[in-house]
């Protein structure tokens, strides 16, 4: 489920591109912004949907196994433990997954989608991972749950061939890939054993409320550019305004306009928030300097009387 920060990366990139380009058409930034968001949710899908596709292939190495001109006793009485797992079943049989798989074109179809699989098999099956569930002897629902949520953050989630796939299909999934990952982990700890459904998670907390956060802070700090820009520039005497990173800018920017904007969200949570991206999406000393520019900006804003929040415990 998303969170407001990772709506603020989105929002980021959105801006990033949106400023580089030499068309700056912000209706069609907004669209590729929630088109870019709503393929979150089919990352968290086509993940989830990887688990029982390992299954298949399991499957087939144990029916080609019983056909060997000379069959073994473990090939004619193999260990099932793994394809009759409780949890990959109720993945497999679950009438939401399927429908949301068939509403938004999410599947594994086709010929080089399933060399993945087959490849990834291959891996698990030489994992310590797999050989030390498939031998403790521990069986119940709990045993496939724990053996599972290993599987998958040990062996699935980090599989190079997968990690390309998905960088194929888009250049910024690599960015949301750890969430998720955190949605399909999620799923997975909250399935019951009484109960058959698996819980297939929202994309949003309140999508009407988180959407408009979005589309107001994509909205505004483009209408604020200008005067953004000037007040960056004025906090900024000793640095020309064009030798400063253009991602601390834009940070700076989204935090300069959510401090006004938002009335509801305390400072120092906007402030803090805009400091934790930098360090993932600017350069190593970006934190300090922008921490330095936005305290300027607040003390300015503040005697301006641009910043006023309301709402219980939150400061004017």
């Amino acid at each position: 489920m998303l969170n407001r920060r990772h709506l603020r990366i989105k929002v980021l990139q959105a801006l990033y591109a949106y400023f580089q380009s030499d068309e700056e058409n912000y209706r069609r930034t907004e669209k590729e912004l929630f088109d870019a968001i709503d393929r979150i949710y089919d990352l968290y899908i086509y993940l989830l949907l990887s688990i029982p596709e390992v299954k298949v292939f399991a499957e087939r190495r144990i029916d080609e196994n019983k056909k060997k001109i000379r069959p073994t006793e473990e090939d004619l009485h193999p260990n099932m433990k793994f394809v009759n797992n409780s949890i990959i079943q109720k993945i497999e049989s679950d009438k939401k997954l399927r429908e949301i798989s068939e509403s938004n074109k999410v599947n594994w179809i086709g010929d080089e989608k399933q060399e993945i699989f087959r490849k990834m098999f291959l891996h698990i099956r030489e994992s310590e991972t797999y050989f030390e569930h498939m031998n403790n002897g521990n069986t119940g629902f709990e045993a496939d749950k724990q053996f599972l949520i290993d599987l998958f953050k040990v062996e699935i989630a980090n599989f190079p061939l997968l990690y390309n796939y998905f960088e194929e299909l888009s250049i910024h999934w690599l960015d949301d890939i750890d969430l998720a990952c955190t949605m399909v982990l999620k799923s997975i700890k909250t399935m019951d054993a009484e109960t058959d459904p698996l819980l297939v998670m929202d994309l949003y907390k309140d999508e009407e409320d988180e959407k408009e956060f979005t589309r107001e802070l994509l909205r505004k700090t483009i209408s604020m550019d200008k005067e953004n820009e000037l007040l960056i520039d004025e906090l900024t005497k000793n640095w020309e305004l064009d030798r400063i990173a253009k991602m601390d800018v834009i940070l700076m920017k989204m935090a300069i306009t959510e401090f006004q904007i938002f009335k509801t969200i305390p400072t120092k949570v906007t402030l803090n928030e805009y400091i934790e991206i930098s360090k993932f999406y600017s350069t190593p000393k970006s934190n300090g300097f922008i921490n330095g520019v936005l305290d300027k900006a607040i003390i300015r804003l503040q005697a301006e009387n641009k910043i006023v929040k309301i709402g219980r415990g939150l400061l004017n």
